[in-house]
């Protein structure tokens, strides 16, 4: 081995040697060599012939050109290189706008033919002249006269009509409308668009009148899917609501609509929780395994109210929100609208719960674009729960928009799917303490049962039997004080405890889980497990695996062995699993 690295050494030493002699002989030739050039020149250069004189000048420009021109060269490289890196970025910004203004020029030409050929259509002609607009310029097949003015052309004439209308209505040009007879009457639209009709006749000029019909109705909107919103509950009529159900005649019948109508079984005690972690808090965190119905429980719940749920599928790109609200676009002046946004503005027309769903929330994360739904949703006054959209109002905004803010509902909750995998982001302490979290982890047994309607009940008449739960089923003073023993035993031997939230949460929680069937110690027993306990993940657990056994045992002598079976359960699980 040492023979070999005697022989790698003086192999490399070679090469290395070889290459400083090359290179400190090209500097000599290029740079340190010229005194020894200059010194023969001096030498030889009186001796010489006239000729012999003349030559050996060139000779010396000869040689100093060489080196003068290497240098030229990398020097002007360098600038062009920097002048290419410079006009790249020049370009990629004049192509960007030559985009631009293509797609205006279209635009305009688009416009262009709508008004020549609402002015033809008008005047009565025998020979109507159909749209072409500008899908003309990208046509393989370019039109002929005869294809625009022929048989083909009238029978598209009709259909013109309503397009040409509906492009004039939007008021952004001015549209004159002349005729070749005598006489003219014009008829102005809200959007102070002139429009002459033939002969004074306004009776027999039927696109004139829809012309003018649309301008004064089809104001352009910057929100088109808000405005649609408000065109749908224009003329909603509502329902006659449920206001004598109570809650558990609520959570049993729902159970019968989804079996008898969806073909879903859900048992009792998943939607006890699910009504009453609506009462609790207006985020629900559904967890669990695939297969178990996590998105369906929301959907069927919204269908058994007879308000279809919207289903927001989370991608993984989410970071902020404009990904669920969207944005306004100040090139085009209009707001991109998602369907959430919609979703959130068309709960304020209605009066029954409204389910929002996002489904597989956590492939993103929450705390990013939830961010300033969790914030607003804190709020105490349901007056401050707003988001802002735009800065100003502008006069064709919808109606329940409020100075380009819009309004939370009360009527609506979020109900968040989420799986726990590689491919999903944990969901930290800020939105479980904030949401109410509802594991669905094994399929309930199938059923047979009478076909059971869709119920209508408002969403104040759900508010107020959740207030009247607090009423008749409050947290007793027993409860209460095994709660408060408990809550000085995690404090002293794991620093944990219940806050103010989760205790808000536990007051709203346990009455109306007990009004829809259950018990007390059931609706604190799953409380304790999913809003407290669950902080020991978070934990270095190989250090108390020894206490979680003691808490265990201090559940079974404070509460009874058999009770608190979900806390007790949760723990155990935790054990094994660290």
């Amino acid at each position: 081995m040492s023979e070999f690295l005697k022989f790698a050494y003086e192999l490399l030493s070679q090469v290395v040697y070889n290459l400083v002699v090359w290179l400190a002989a090209l500097l000599k030739v290029l740079v340190t060599g010229w005194a020894q050039y200059f010194l023969i020149f001096i030498t030889y250069f009186p001796t010489l012939s006239i000729p012999g004189k003349i030559l050996s000048v060139l000779l010396m420009l000869l040689l100093i050109a060489i080196p003068v021109l290497i240098i030229v060269i990398v020097v002007r490289r360098i600038i062009l290189n920097h002048q290419l890196k410079a006009d790249k970025a020049d370009n990629a910004a004049l192509y960007r706008e030559i985009g631009r203004l293509n797609k205006q020029v279209l635009s305009l030409m688009d416009e262009k033919n709508s008004i020549l050929a609402l002015k033809v259509n008008a005047m009565g002609g025998t020979e109507r002249i159909p749209y072409v607009g500008a899908s003309a310029l990208t046509d393989d097949v370019i039109p002929t006269v005869e294809a625009v003015t022929g048989g083909a052309a009238q029978a598209a004439a009709a259909s013109e009509h309503s397009g040409a209308a509906q492009g004039t209505a939007s008021g952004r040009a001015g549209v004159v409308i002349g005729s070749a007879g005598s006489g003219t009457v014009t008829g102005q639209s809200a959007s102070g668009v002139s429009i002459p009709v033939p002969n004074g006749d306004v009776a027999n000029a039927p696109v004139v009148q829809a012309v003018i019909s649309e301008a004064n109705h089809n104001i352009e909107h910057r929100f088109p899917k808000l405005a649609l919103v408000d065109e749908k509950y224009e003329h909603f009529v509502l329902p006659v609501y449920d206001n004598e159900i109570t809650l558990e005649d609520f959570v049993e019948r729902y159970r019968r609509f989804a079996a008898s109508q969806m073909g879903l079984y859900y048992t009792p005690e998943i939607v006890r929780r699910f009504v009453a972690g609506m009462a609790a808090s207006k985020l629900l965190i559904l967890e669990g395994i695939s297969g178990t119905g996590k998105t369906s429980l929301p959907y069927s719940f919204s269908r058994y109210l007879d308000n279809p749920a919207t289903i927001v599928s989370v991608q993984p790109s989410y970071r902020d929100r404009t990904e669920i609200l969207g944005y306004f676009n100040e090139f085009s002046k209009r707001f991109n609208e998602t369907e959430f946004l919609r979703a959130l503005y068309e709960a304020n027309y209605r009066p029954d719960p409204s389910l929002i769903v996002l489904d597989e929330m956590n492939l993103a994360r929450i705390e990013y674009y939830f961010a300033e739904m969790l914030s607003v949703l804190e709020m105490p006054s349901k007056e401050e729960w707003v988001l802002d959209l735009v800065p100003t109002a502008w006069a064709g905004d919808p109606k329940k928009l409020d100075e380009g803010k819009i309004h939370v509902s009360d009527s609506t909750w979020f109900v968040g799917t989420a799986n726990n995998d590689d491919s999903t982001f944990t969901i930290t302490d800020k939105v479980y303490d904030r949401a109410m979290p509802i594991e669905l982890n094994e399929r309930a047994d199938e059923f047979e049962c009478e076909p059971e309607p869709h119920c209508d009940v408002t969403a104040e008449h759900l508010q107020y039997l959740f207030q009247k739960a607090k009423v008749e089923h409050p947290i007793s003073d027993d409860a209460m004080d095994k709660l408060q023993k408990m809550d000085a035993y995690l404090q002293t031997r794991f620093r944990l405890a219940f806050g103010n939230r989760i205790m808000k949460q536990m007051y709203d929680f346990i009455p109306v889980y007990v009004a829809c069937g259950g018990t007390e110690l059931g609706g604190m027993d799953y409380i304790i497990a999913r809003k407290v306990l669950k902080k020991f993940e978070s934990m270095n657990v190989s250090f108390v695996r020894d206490e979680i056994t003691g808490l265990i045992n201090y559940i079974e002598k404070t509460f009874g062995k058999a009770e608190m079976p979900d806390s007790k359960a949760y723990l155990r699980r935790i054990q094994n699993l660290y």
